[in-house]
């Protein structure tokens, strides 16, 4: 052949070399691709740029007995654009040489064939495919069929939050788990939820290589759990210090049996024999409620009296009211209006004290109104009138006033003198004054002038 004719660039060895590198390059797509090494990775892994990501990684020989363990065993990546490039540059990391292009580190033992790779300091440019390749010795090879794809991303990854079961009903226990993706696990994000906030949370390798950190939950789920927003969030460490970080909600849908199931009756207040009242139930349920039922207590047990969430019967008295309640039924039970919320507690069983001490307030009104009327009326008699204001036209004249009058005995036959008849005209004077301002007791005339 031409290609090997004397003179010609390629030789017969060269040749060769270049045939096996170009298996050794093809990606792993191709169906014919064929290796002598092969690796077990994720074919995709993402990561954050600022933070790092842990490859795990193992490898195996198509001929084991070409590999030895004994010998000092080396490591490369090599990175391409999924087109065949042989050229050297392609070589991002060695293990044998101490400085490389890219700040990778195997840190897995390569002697058992642990190729396992934190690639550290990341940026978006470190976006591509990935190659590895073993040097044992005289044994090199590449694992070209088996690249690793890594996408470095600038935001953070939404953590996920899954419930154990699908279909949440009260009284069942689950298990809640908050999850984020954790390229670095020397530097896991920090998980916070308000479903527990002192959760501590934990980090776990996938089947896959990847890893995850968690934080999970069991609770007994109630009706109080309905429509509850679980919330968590995923805090990841980067170079700098910028902490980045995305949240995810979940609104809790819980199912429940009856719940505060209740009897009411209108008109409300006091009722009197011979009207009619509606008598209505209500409950909250999830699902809805299915049916109302009516029950009267009798003699003989409950008697169902009605279906329906509303009842209307003729008031024969408060006591056969307050025999009613109702049930509330939904696919998780029921419940009774007994013990919650009874048509009794509508009825205002205060409302007949109420009303007699209503009452009383009235009728005492209405005496004390009288009473005042009747004294208001006493104290302006004619009589009274009378001694309290003198007719017109007439003078009192105290000095004409014959005061012997007002004595309470005969006159004295002994003479008094001046000084004595001078008090007991004060005195009379004054008895007189005393009378004139309405004592009933005391009425005199007015003495004309003569």
């Amino acid at each position: 052949m031409g290609l090997c004719a004397s003179g010609s660039r390629f030789g017969p060895v060269n040749m060769v070399r270049v045939v096996l590198l170009m298996v050794l390059f093809v990606p792993g797509t191709l169906a014919d691709c064929q290796s002598d090494l092969f690796i077990t990775a994720p074919n995709t892994m993402e990561a954050l740029s600022g933070s790092c990501l842990q490859i795990s990684c193992n490898f195996s020989a198509k001929e084991e007995n070409e590999f030895n363990s004994t010998r000092k065993t080396f490591g490369v990546w090599i990175k391409t654009d999924s087109r065949i490039n042989l050229n050297k540059n392609n070589v991002i990391y060695n293990s044998s040489v101490t400085v490389n292009k890219y700040p990778m580190n195997i840190t897995g033992n390569l002697s058992q064939k642990n190729c396992s790779t934190l690639f550290s300091n990341l940026t978006t440019s470190h976006t591509d495919t990935y190659f590895f390749r073993a040097e044992n010795g005289p044994y090199r090879a590449t694992a070209a069929c088996d690249s690793v794809y890594i996408t470095i991303k600038d935001s953070p990854w939404s953590p996920s939050i899954h419930i154990s079961a699908g279909d949440l009903k009260e009284k069942q226990s689950v298990s809640i788990t908050c999850s984020a993706l954790t390229p670095c696990p020397h530097s896991p994000p920090q998980l916070t939820w308000n479903l527990h906030p002192d959760s501590d949370s934990e980090t776990e390798e996938n089947t896959n290589g990847t890893f995850t950190t968690k934080l999970q939950q069991t609770i007994t789920l109630s009706h109080t759990h309905d429509g509850y927003n679980i919330s968590c969030s995923a805090t990841y460490p980067v170079n700098g210090g910028r902490n980045k970080t995305a949240e995810t909600q979940q609104t809790l849908s819980v199912s429940y049996a009856p719940k505060d199931t209740s009897a009411s009756i209108s008109p409300s207040g006091l009722l009197s024999a011979g009207i009619w009242v509606n008598l209505t139930c209500s409950s909250r349920a999830k699902p809805p409620i299915s049916s109302f039922t009516w029950f009267k207590n009798t003699k003989d047990g409950p008697k169902k009296v009605h279906e329906g969430h509303m009842y209307s019967l003729e008031m024969t008295n408060m006591a056969d009211i307050e025999l009613h309640y109702c049930v509330a039924t939904n696919a998780l039970g029921n419940q009774s209006s007994v013990g919650h919320s009874p048509v009794t507690e509508h009825l205002s069983p205060w409302g007949g004290a109420v009303g007699g001490i209503f009452g009383f307030i009235i009728f005492i009104s209405v005496v004390l109104a009288l009473w005042w009327l009747r004294s208001t009326h006493q104290a302006q008699s004619p009589v009274l009138q009378e001694a309290a204001a003198p007719a017109e036209n007439e003078d009192i004249h105290y000095g004409d006033i014959d005061f012997s009058m007002a004595r309470a005995g005969p006159p004295s036959d002994s003479v008094q003198d001046g000084t004595e008849q001078q008090q007991q005209q004060v005195a009379v004077y004054s008895e007189l004054n005393m009378c004139q301002t309405g004592h009933s007791e005391c009425v005199y005339a007015p003495v004309k002038k003569k």
